[in-house]
């Protein structure tokens, strides 16, 4: 029996049935077959040992292809556990799976491990590597699976024995005298490892993410097909750890946390004025466009129901009853009503666009919130701003025509594209299209015609845009209501952050019964559309600063400028200068304490202030200023009037500054 296997190139060629990788790589060349450390049968990567028994495209993988990366790092986490337990005898090894930049493997060991045992046990793993073993994969029953750990004493790996399905196989893959039970695949050698791994650090873990289980050892790592793309990766780590917006949230004094509200942001005046000023931007760019609202808080737990979401999103919300009601069941009955405080805004925006007849003449309607809404995040998961309980939506909801719905898809593209290149992000962008998941709401027809209408607007986007767009579909990640884009903009050190979303939905509108009337006197249901740019504003404001590495431009920054007197003589002319430039609209303020000039240049650059003013006793004779940057040891001498204009201008946001320039010509 034969099988036909299509090349990358198209050509098809007949092979024996069970023909394996291996055999076919070495039949085209010795030289390919070195190179080549895996294969993907009809796209999906499996061990290039595997037999072929039916007709598909096949692809031979090297080190270098991008499918590969997650097999390096799999295999590295392979050889750790091998270095750990020739190291450390009576180590069990448990779980070790690539993750997003790496990969992990837990560890059973009365003593845990640290940092300071990472330099024996990379170069135990150099050791290994260098003897290039090669993966072997056998099939096992389960009761011989469960005789071999029994007997070796790793009491967790029988546990995970008993836990794999009935109806999949059980594979044993062997380095070496060295065995581990995995689902694989792998590459064909230890040796195709490479030496570009590095281990990062050490964490508790429960065994199987269970607080009632043992505490087990984690160790995590990373590995790369190259030495420096490893040192490229480290470099972003460090210069991430430069700009974690935590440290530079202290340092510029702009916002805390505390237990007592786990998951909310404590503003403190500087922080607050850089999130009002985001705000002020945002809310003059939807000015023209759109109408803003405001919806409640808190409503009762049956709005929720018919929306679908308590149903779909009740374990992230928050459920609210009076405080009588908790303490005294037997209270009024108002009193046993269950709210719920928003997860998000766009139920309340139906109710404000069903107030009133709506006709086809008045679409589309635009609604715009700044709403603040809270979802329920496991306490392990809060990080920074970067992921809260309380936060702030730059939400939005447009309801149009089917007719409107492309057109207003692309306004939406345009308004986002020009909101992240005035924030700073000019690198790469993608744009992708999530489609309708497993668990959905909605016929297949409406879901066919949302995603219909969806990718030719993705296709546009990307005929349009040149370059710097990227678009890719998400197979499966739509919201449970409607298909969607997502936008991911890179940061200045190669950071990808997902900010803006484009949610159609065909659903919700339907639920509430919310209507127009049609150009035919009839009822028709509206389309609506969910757009955010930012996102989370308390997240979007995090990658701001880490982004600009709390260096933000002029017209961002919460302190913009700082007046220092040199000297006690000129404390007199720091403030005339402070109030000259507070009232062109500058955030400015006069340091008038009795410290070296040294001093306060050195606490305001910590502080991230753009500007600093030093004025003496000549300044205050000539009128003139010298001004500092952040950043630069140069020192520039103007006149006050000149500097003033110069800064006034720089400190324009940029849609003021474009309506300046427009005004002018």
């Amino acid at each position: 029996m034969t099988i036909s296997l299509t090349f990358p190139d198209g050509a098809k060629r007949e092979f024996p049935s069970g023909i394996t990788g291996v055999e076919i790589a070495k039949g085209i060349s010795p030289s390919l077959l070195k190179r080549t450390v895996a294969m993907a049968l009809d796209g999906t990567v499996v061990d290039l040992s595997d037999p072929i028994t039916t007709d598909a495209r096949i692809e031979l993988l090297n080190r270098e292809d991008p499918r590969s990366l997650e097999l390096i790092r799999h295999d590295t986490a392979h050889v750790l556990a091998e270095a750990v337990q020739e190291l450390f005898p009576g180590t069990q090894v448990t779980i070790g799976p690539v993750i997003e930049n790496g990969f992990f493997y837990d560890f059973a060991r009365n003593e845990p491990f640290t940092p300071e045992d990472f330099p024996a046990i990379e170069k135990k793993m150099r050791e290994i590597i260098a003897r290039d073993k090669p993966f072997t994969k056998e099939v096992w029953s389960r009761d011989k699976a469960k005789d071999f750990f029994a007997a070796k004493g790793e009491a967790y790996k029988v546990e995970l024995v008993d836990a794999i399905p009935a109806d999949q196989t059980l594979k044993m893959y062997a380095q070496g005298d060295w065995i581990d039970l995995c689902r694989g695949p792998h590459m064909t050698s230890v040796g195709k490892v490479g030496n570009a791994f590095k281990l990062m650090k050490t964490a508790g873990a429960y065994w199987r993410g269970n607080s009632d289980n043992a505490m087990l050892t984690r160790i995590y790592g990373t590995a790369f097909a190259k030495q420096e793309e490893l040192d490229a990766y480290l470099k972003q780590l460090e210069e991430a750890e430069k700009r974690d917006h935590r440290k530079l949230g202290r340092e510029m004094d702009l916002f805390h946390f505390q237990e007592e509200g786990p998951g909310v942001v404590f503003w403190h005046s500087k922080g607050w004025r850089l999130f009002q000023e985001i705000i002020a931007y945002m809310r003059r760019r939807l000015a023209a466009d759109y109408e803003e609202v405001n919806a409640p808080q808190i409503l009762d737990k049956s709005l929720w129901e018919t929306s679908g979401h308590w149903g779909w999103y009740q374990d992230n919300m928050f459920a609210v009853k009076s405080a009588s009601a908790f303490e005294n069941p037997a209270d009024a009955e108002r009193d046993h009503r269950v709210f719920a405080l928003k997860p998000m805004n766009c139920p309340g925006h139906v109710q404000i666009f069903k107030h009133g007849l709506k006709s086809y003449r008045d679409l589309p309607i635009r609604l715009a919130e700044f709403g603040n809404v809270h979802r329920y995040e496991p306490s392990g998961a809060l990080h920074g701003l970067m992921r809260v309980r309380g936060f702030t939506q730059d939400d939005a909801h447009i309801f149009c025509t089917e007719e409107q719905l492309a057109a207003e898809c692309l306004k939406i593209n345009d308004l986002i594209l020009s909101v992240y290149e005035d924030f700073g992000f000019t690198e790469e962008l993608v744009i992708k299209l999530s489609t309708r998941p497993e668990k959905r709401v909605g016929s297949d027809a409406v879901w066919d015609h949302a995603e219909q209408v969806m990718t030719g607007v993705l296709e546009r986007i990307a005929k349009q845009s040149g370059n710097r767009i990227k678009t890719e579909i998400n197979p499966g990640e739509g919201a449970f209501y409607g298909p969607k884009f997502e936008y991911v903009l890179r940061d200045a050190i190669g950071r990808d952050w997902q900010c803006g979303t484009t949610q159609v939905d065909f659903n919700l509108p339907e639920r509430f019964g919310a209507f127009y009337i049609g150009a035919d006197g009839e009822k028709k249901q509206p389309v609506m559309v969910h757009r955010a740019i930012c996102g989370s504003l308390e997240r979007f404001t995090g990658i701001l600063i880490e982004h600009h590495a709390g260096h933000f431009p002029l017209w961002l920054a919460p302190e913009q400028i700082v007046v220092c007197p040199i000297t006690s003589e000129a404390d007199a002319y720091a403030e005339e200068v402070t109030m000259v430039l507070m009232g062109a609209g500058l955030r400015a303020r006069a340091d008038l304490r009795n410290e070296k000039i040294s001093y306060k240049v050195r606490e305001h650059s910590l502080a991230k202030v753009p500007v600093i003013l030093a004025v003496g006793k000549r300044e205050a004779e000539e009128k003139t200023v010298t001004v500092r940057r952040l950043g630069s040891q140069a020192q520039t001498v103007m006149t006050l009037d000149a500097a003033l204009e110069a800064l006034g201008q720089e400190a324009l946001a940029p849609d003021l500054a474009r309506k300046k320039a427009v005004k002018a010509a």
